[in-house]
């Protein structure tokens, strides 16, 4: 099992391939169902329907597979740049959310993805 795990030394490999597999997760819940999403944009929870959990669901799994090659070639600069990005973009919608578009508060479902970004 370990032999599946990136090579790079130091955690940061691990914890992008963590946070990889938890926006595959967060793809399929974004397509199963709207309720951790509504948790995410409690502010607004009526805004949040079937087409944009979709959307977001997209933009998880592209994250998601971003990241997962940021986990086994972090040393590669531009791909590392890449990564970053998802992360600079993730948290510009969910700061934009909370502080614009005022669709979000703080709570357990807009913290976990902040911190993460």
């Amino acid at each position: 099992m370990l032999n599946f795990l990136p090579n790079s030394s130091g955690y940061l490999p691990l914890w992008t391939l963590l946070i990889s597999l938890i926006a595959i997760f967060n793809t399929f819940q974004n397509l199963l169902t709207l309720s951790l999403t509504k948790q995410i944009y409690n502010a607004k929870p009526e805004q949040v329907t079937g087409l944009s959990s979709r959307t977001f669901a997209v933009w998880s799994f592209c994250s998601a597979i971003i990241r997962f090659y940021v986990a086994y070639n972090i040393h590669i600069e531009s791909i590392y740049q890449l990564g970053i990005w998802t992360y600079v973009i993730g948290f510009t919608h969910f700061t934009s959310e909370l502080l614009y578009f005022r669709s979000a508060n703080i709570g357990p479902g807009l913290l976990s993805p902040i911190i993460v970004s």
